[in-house]
């Protein structure tokens, strides 16, 4: 697939002109004409005229100047040994930090180039590239960097994937390379324990964020947030077992946005929080994960942590809307915006993303205990506006979805497919028993 490189300015790399034409410094000591601007910029081809003929005989884009012999090619993972790229980073990543040693993905590059004191990025392709700097990228890699600035990462922080959230990218990266929070010769990272902060939290009624007082006991297990700032009773008391959270940016229309997700009365409360500091509420986010973990392992004291890391926190699986229909399916088609949990295995849906309490929830069993999800709906059943459909069947009864469009209908086939067809966990266990005979209100 061809993608267009953002503008950037000459110092920081190559220039995207009006005329959607790629610019490359030119090398020092070529005496080439051909295919040089006036200022000195190697021109490649437009996009769909002699960009096609590239496509048919050589990789594009061009890791050197066709036209010029001594136009270097830059260097590549495999010349470094980077057999491993990050974990959030494409298996060919085009950016790299030339000071670190490392190969990066585009938007870590954006990062990267914030703090030039420690990290320094060039285009792996379209950049010049000296001896010395390519010496330097043979001699580190991916995997050397990673062994000294990951040398004692705690198991309850969270290491971003490629799907996640920019806040989590970036302090991840300012951690390990500017603050050097893991490297083997610092002290060992202890748990956040105790916490105390404001955030802004989003009104249950009224959808305003206003400032809350957030506490976290973490011997105690406990979160707590008051109304008022020298408030002594708690709004709310949160147990560290009932509880989860996620970043969900777009969602609560914040870089920041957080959802803390906890058991009451039955019920899924959701709280949405933000704090202006990308560190802070990626801090919050850790001290959760460690007051998690620790309540693990001491009720799991047989499963090794390995074991425990994934069922800290969990992000979900699919969101997005679909209609609905009642257990009669007769009932009207509703629309509702729809929550995939993989841990708990369950399907939650609400009338609006940002509802405080779900308006009902479907417990997702295994194959093997007779649940199942088809495509299409049953015979004689349609849809609102909506056509394409999906039945999950449970041994009580099936559950009756359109989607907006067929991509849609094949995400949630999947995802759900991929929860049903998981055995149910040790943790699974410990709340299923209550959720089975509750099936969707």
């Amino acid at each position: 697939m061809l993608m267009r490189l953002p503008a950037l300015s000459l110092r920081a790399g190559p220039l995207l002109a009006p005329s959607s034409r790629f610019l490359l410094p030119r090398s020092p000591g070529c005496r080439c004409s051909k295919g040089w601007s006036k200022h000195g910029l190697w021109q490649l081809p437009k996009v769909g005229t002699e960009r096609e003929d590239y496509q048919r005989g050589q990789s594009w884009p061009p890791t050197h100047n066709p036209n010029c012999p001594t136009q270097p090619v830059p260097v590549t993972p495999a010349q470094s040994g980077s057999a491993e790229i990050l974990p959030f980073h494409p298996t060919d990543p085009d950016w790299a930090s030339y000071k670190l040693g490392i190969f990066i993905c585009l938007h870590c590059s954006g990062v990267h180039r914030n703090f030039p004191d420690v990290s320094k990025v060039k285009s792996v392709r379209l950049d010049f590239w000296d001896d010395s700097m390519v010496e330097f990228m043979t001699h580190n890699g991916n995997l050397s960097v990673k062994a000294r600035f990951e040398a004692r990462v705690p198991a309850f922080y969270y290491v971003p994937e490629a799907s996640d959230c920019l806040v989590l990218k970036e302090q991840w990266i300012r951690a390990k390379y500017e603050r050097q929070e893991f490297m083997a010769g610092e002290n060992a990272v202890s748990p956040p324990g105790d916490r105390e902060a404001f955030l802004w939290k989003r009104g249950r009624d009224n959808g305003q964020f206003l400032k809350r007082r957030f506490v976290l006991l973490w011997r105690e297990g406990l979160l707590k947030y008051y109304t008022k700032e020298e408030g002594k009773t708690p709004k709310a008391v949160i147990h560290i077992k009932d509880l989860n959270a996620t970043f969900q940016t777009e969602k609560i229309g914040h870089p920041h946005g957080l959802q803390i997700t906890y058991r009451k009365e039955g019920h899924i409360r959701n709280l949405f929080v933000y704090h202006d500091s990308g560190k802070e509420i990626v801090d919050w986010f850790n001290a959760l994960r460690a007051a998690r973990l620790k309540y693990l392992k001491l009720t799991l004291p047989d499963l090794p942590e390995s074991e425990l890391v994934p069922l800290i926190t969990r992000n979900y699986l699919k969101q997005g809307f679909m209609e609905k229909t009642g257990p009669k399916q007769r009932e009207p088609f509703k629309k509702r915006w729809f929550a995939l949990d993989p841990l708990e295995r369950r399907l939650l849906y609400y009338k609006n993303p940002l509802d405080a309490f779900e308006q009902g929830q479907v417990f997702l069993g295994s194959n093997e205990q007779g649940y199942e999800v088809c495509e299409g709906l049953p015979k004689g059943i349609r849809g609102n506006r909506w056509k394409a459909g999906l039945t999950v069947i449970t041994p009580e009864r099936k559950f009756i979805f359109t989607c907006p469009s067929e991509k849609e209908q094949q995400e949630w086939l999947e995802s759900l497919q991929d929860v049903l067809s998981s055995p149910l966990t040790p943790f699974n266990h410990l709340t299923a028993s209550a959720e089975s005979d509750r099936g969707l209100r």
